[in-house]
C-alpha cells in the first residue's frame, strides 16, 4: 500500500473555474490512458507536456479537461504523476475523481503527495513541513519564512551543523580507539572550544523561535479599559471595518469581540472586551468577568485610557490588574485637552502612546510599538534562518542540552567515551528536524496536519 498509485482532488471544494485531480504513482500513466481521451494516449506523450482531451467511463464524456503528464522522477512526489485540469464544479470534479478511482487508483490520504516527496528524497522533513505552513501562512511575513524554509534554508544550516558535530565525534572516537597513535591535529581542549561554537549558533537558532512563534501564531491581545474611553474605536481601526458597536452608551460591549488583524506581517489575535467596572447589571458584571478572564490570558495587553480626563479609581483598579503584563497604555481623546497624568502611567513603567481613535493620529505608532517589544526587527532584516515550528525548536533543545553536558564532562575531566555519548545525543537530535532519525509515528503524525490533494 505505501507506494501504490494514489489519486485525490488537490484543489477547495466549491464551484470555480477550474479543478484539479492529481494521479501519483508507478500506474499514474497507464490510469491515464484507460480515461483520458485526446489525440495520443499519454504513455506516448513527452514528459511535462499538457493536453487537451476527454475523461470517458464506459464511453461515457464526463467532461473536457486539460491532462498534464510528468514522468518521475523529476516530478513533486518523485513519482510519475499525472494532473487533470477539469471544469471547476462539484459534481464535475467528483465525477473525475471517481473515474479515476475506478479506473484503479486509491484515495490519497492527507499529505500522502508530501509524504512520498520525503521518502523519496525529493525534500527533508522540515522542507515538507514548510509546505503546510506556505498553505496555512496568514501573514507575508509567516509566508516567506516558509518559502525560504521550503527552499532549504534550514536544512543546509542544520546539515551543515550536524556535520560539524560528526567530525568533532570521529575525532573524539580516534581518541578512544587509539590513545596512542597521532591520528588527527586537534586536542581535546580544541574539541571543546568546537563544541562551544556549534552550541553559540544552536542558541543563536533557539533565540530566534520567540519572533518566529509570534510571526506564526499572532499576539494574544486584549484591549481593556473602563466603559467609554475608545476600546470598540480602535478595535474598528485594526480590524478595517464597523467589528464592534461604537456608541456613546456606556456598557455598550458586554460580551468578548475576536479578531484577526495583520499589522505589518505580525497577526494580532484581538480581543475587545467590556469596560471594566463596577455593575449591578448582571449581563454587564458577566462581561466585565470575561474581560477580565481575557486580561489574565493575554501576551498583550493594550490599556486604553481617556486623555481628556484625568485617572479614575476604575482606572486605578484597571491598573493594578496589569501587574507582570506586557502592556501597552493607549491614551485617546488626544483631540481633545489632556487632562490625564501620563508621567504616573509611565512610572510605573508602562509605555504610554497617545492617539485619536476619531481621526487615528498615533495608529502607526501603536502599530510599531507592539512590533518593537515581541519582533526582534534586526532577525527578520538580516535574512537569518527563524525558527518557527515547534517540533523543530525542541529539538534542538535536546541538542542543545547534549551540548552543555558534553563540555561540562569536558572541563570536569570526565572520560572521552562520556563525552561522545553526549555528541552522538546532539547529532540525532538535529537529525530529527530532518527527518534522519525521527520516528515513523512522528512522520505520520506530521503529516495527518496535511489536506487531502498536497
Amino acid at each position: 500500500m505505501e507506494f501504490d498509485t494514489i489519486a485525490a482532488i488537490s484543489t477547495p471544494i466549491g464551484t470555480g473555474a477550474v479543478s484539479a485531480i492529481r494521479i501519483s504513482g508507478k500506474d499514474a500513466v497507464k490510469i491515464g490512458d484507460k480515461i483520458f481521451f485526446g489525440k495520443k494516449k499519454l504513455s506516448q506523450c513527452e514528459s511535462h507536456t499538457a493536453h487537451y482531451g476527454e475523461i470517458k467511463y464506459n464511453e461515457k464524456t464526463i467532461d473536457m479537461v486539460l491532462c498534464l503528464v510528468m514522468k518521475g522522477p523529476n516530478t513533486y512526489t518523485g513519482e510519475d504523476t499525472v494532473e487533470i485540469f477539469c471544469h471547476g464544479g462539484i459534481v464535475v470534479t467528483k465525477n473525475v475523481l471517481e473515474t479515476v478511482l475506478a479506473a484503479g487508483a486509491r484515495q490519497a490520504l492527507g499529505g500522502e503527495f508530501t509524504k512520498r516527496a520525503f521518502l523519496n528524497g525529493k525534500m527533508d522533513l522540515s522542507q515538507s513541513e514548510s509546505i503546510i505552513d506556505i498553505i496555512n501562512a496568514k501573514s507575508s511575513l509567516e509566508k516567506d519564512i516558509a518559502i525560504n524554509q521550503a527552499g532549504g534554508t534550514l536544512q543546509k544550516n542544520i546539515f551543515a551543523l550536524r556535520q560539524e558535530l560528526i567530525e568533532i565525534s570521529a575525532n573524539m572516537m580516534a581518541f578512544i580507539d587509539f590513545p596512542d597513535e597521532d591520528l588527527i591535529n586537534d586536542t581535546t581542549e580544541t574539541l571543546c572550544e568546537k563544541m562551544k561554537l556549534c552550541l553559540e549558533k544552536v542558541e543563536k537558532l533557539l533565540r530566534s523561535y520567540q519572533s518566529g512563534r509570534i510571526i506564526r501564531d499572532g499576539i494574544n491581545t486584549a484591549i481593556v479599559g473602563k466603559p467609554n474611553v475608545g476600546k470598540s474605536s480602535l478595535m474598528n481601526i485594526f480590524a478595517g471595518c464597523d467589528k464592534s458597536i461604537v456608541t456613546d452608551i456606556e456598557g455598550t460591549t458586554r460580551d468578548v469581540v475576536e479578531e484577526r488583524v495583520d499589522i505589518d506581517g505580525i497577526i494580532l489575535n484581538l480581543w475587545d472586551t467590556a469596560g471594566i467596572r463596577q455593575s449591578d447589571d448582571k449581563v454587564e458584571s458577566i462581561g466585565v468577568l470575561k474581560s477580565k478572564e481575557k486580561l489574565s490570558k493575554a501576551q498583550l495587553v493594550i490599556a486604553v485610557f481617556d486623555g481628556s480626563i484625568p485617572l479614575s479609581s476604575e482606572d486605578e483598579e484597571i491598573i493594578r490588574l496589569l501587574e507582570g503584563k506586557k502592556v501597552i497604555a493607549v491614551i485617546n481623546k488626544t483631540d481633545l485637552e489632556e487632562k490625564i497624568d501620563k508621567n504616573y502611567i509611565e512610572s510605573l513603567g508602562i509605555p504610554t502612546i497617545s492617539i485619536s481613535a476619531l481621526s487615528e493620529k498615533g495608529i502607526d505608532e501603536l502599530k510599531g510599538k507592539i512590533k518593537e517589544m515581541f519582533i526582534d526587527e534586526n532577525l527578520i532584516s538580516s535574512g537569518e534562518e527563524i525558527i518557527t515550528n515547534a517540533r523543530h525548536f525542541e529539538a534542538l533543545t535536546k541538542c542543545k542540552n547534549s551540548l552543555c553536558q558534553g563540555i561540562s564532562a569536558f572541563e570536569t575531566g570526565l572520560t572521552a567515551d562520556m563525552i561522545s555519548i553526549d555528541l552522538e545525543n546532539a547529532i540525532s537530535s538535529l537529525g530529527e528536524i530532518v527527518g534522519m532519525t525521527v520516528s515513523e509515528e512522528i512522520v505520520d503524525t506530521i503529516f495527518r496536519k496535511f489536506c487531502v490533494g498536497k
